[in-house]
């Protein structure tokens, strides 16, 4: 009697594994050995990139921020440092959209924590 192997299983991991890397260029989407590296390659860096994302957007944040605060005659650390005795409680991400669409504003918050 031939050994039974569950085809119905292999077929459909294999199945998710080729639906994961469609849109891969060549081999990568068509061969499933291939295929399977590339997805699990590309699972690894979205998972790692997940955090680094959230490091970019501080430091872009800070740029701005730092770029906003010069315009108005004090650093970066100086502006986030009055801010904090000052007990205004505005976060990074808020500060560098207030630097980049509405510099008046910042101005004014900036003059505020002087």
């Amino acid at each position: 009697m031939p050994r039974a192997r569950n085809r119905v299983a292999s077929r459909s991991r294999r199945k998710r594994i080729l639906n994961m890397a469609k849109g891969y260029w060549g081999s990568r989407s068509k061969i499933y050995t291939i295929a399977k590296n590339s997805v699990e390659k590309g699972l690894q860096y979205a998972y790692r990139d997940r955090r680094q994302k959230k490091r970019q957007f501080r430091r872009l944040w800070i740029t701005r921020i730092n770029a906003g605060a010069r315009l108005n005659g004090v650093s970066y650390s100086k502006l986030m440092g009055a801010l904090r005795k000052a007990d205004i409680e505005l976060n990074r991400k808020v500060l560098a959209d207030l630097a980049m669409h509405d510099p008046d504003t910042f101005a004014k918050v900036a003059e505020h924590a002087k």
